[in-house]
């Protein structure tokens, strides 16, 4: 069994990695660290089993501790421990690399949060880092991106069904529209209210919906997005810096489609994401994957199946695939940090072009 901790004790975690971790016989829980005492506290209260939690300790604290007046809480402290092997880091965006290097550096390995970093230059500073890192080391601590929308049971479905129809890309489209309100909990976190990284919410959580783009792409002939163009506004205010992206996509292929994600918009809501090809098209919803292929007497467009789908965030999946990543020592192909990278590429890509007025921008 594979001694681990999370890193983390914010929504995410709590809702989602705390009872994935627990339902991995593979894994056990050792350790719960967060920023505060209070939160720790309360999420280790949530586990099914006792767990040792740590937290940042004050200063004047951490002081009495060295002097051998009370026992180290740090993270540090946590990172020593010989039967902790892994750890899953779910901490602010800007807080994670730093955290993700130290944890790596203690030879644990790692299953971090999307997005890898906050912008591209600095998820390449990190990559080339560790990878500078593992070719000079004996053992080599494996580093998985989470991005849970790859292992969701639709998008596994309709990356299948585009292998399965076959043909070249001829269009693609991803829409994906809602509004964060007032009230949602995501929103009433303070790192979020008011962002210090680029794109807000459409950082933070439109990566996802390029993995859901980018994977159902790559079932098309191995196609990749290299060149976009965009559009960006701010429909509500209170989600700086713009909410809302409309763009222009163009694969190595030379095949346009769009991509649309908006965070701010009312009245129009739902996640739609579509492949069409010479013998077919593929539409991926939350809940549904429907196939269309060549049918019936004239040959014309046919709906040949529809599979629905319940609710599966794809965390167990996930990390059950970080898992069986550190028993063979080699991570899953879907959690690299290079496809968090590509992922990240071309959502800073849009927020690049949609400032500069529709920019074109290159995808490298």
């Amino acid at each position: 069994m594979t001694g681990i901790a999370l890193l983390g004790a914010g929504i995410f975690a709590r809702e989602e990695h705390l009872p994935a971790i627990q339902a991995i016989p593979s894994l056990t829980l050792k350790a719960i660290y967060s920023r505060s005492e209070k939160s720790a506290s309360l999420l280790a209260l949530s586990a099914s089993s006792a767990v040792d939690i740590y937290y940042d300790v004050p200063a004047a604290s951490a002081s009495a501790s060295a002097g051998g007046q009370g026992e180290d809480r740090s993270l540090d402290a946590l990172l020593k421990r010989d039967d902790i092997a892994a750890v899953v880091v779910c901490l602010p965006i800007l807080t994670q690399p730093a955290v993700i290097r130290k944890a790596l550096e203690a030879g644990k390995h790692v299953l971090s949060e999307k997005p890898v970093a906050k912008d591209v230059a600095t998820a390449r500073e990190l990559m080339d880092w560790y990878n500078t890192m593992t070719s000079t080391t004996l053992t080599k601590p494996v580093w998985a991106v989470a991005e849970n929308f790859r292992f969701w049971p639709a998008i596994v479905h309709a990356v299948d069904k585009i292998r399965e129809v076959g043909g070249k890309l001829v269009t693609f489209n991803l829409d994906m529209f809602t509004l964060v309100k007032d009230d949602s909990q995501y929103y009433n976190t303070a790192w979020r209210k008011t962002p210090e990284y680029q794109g807000g919410f459409l950082l933070d959580g439109g990566v996802h919906f390029i993995a859901a783009l980018r994977s159902m792409l790559a079932a098309a002939e191995g196609e990749e997005v290299t060149q976009l163009t965009a559009r960006s506004a701010l429909l509500q205010p209170r989600l700086p810096p713009v909410d809302t992206v409309y763009g222009v996509l163009t694969t190595r292929g030379g095949v346009s489609g769009t991509a649309s994600i908006s965070f701010g918009i009312e009245f129009k809501a739902g996640l739609q994401c579509q492949v069409v090809t010479t013998e077919g098209s593929v539409t991926m919803t939350s809940s549904e994957v429907t196939v269309v292929r060549r049918g019936g007497g004239d040959g014309g467009a046919q709906v040949v199946e529809k599979t629905q789908f319940g609710r599966d965030s794809g965390v167990k999946a996930e990390t059950e695939a970080f898992a069986a990543s550190i028993a063979r020592g080699g991570v899953d192909a879907r959690q690299t940090p290079l496809e968090a990278l590509k992922d990240l590429q071309i959502l800073e890509g849009l927020l690049e072009s949609g400032a500069a007025g529709g920019a074109v921008k290159a995808i490298q």
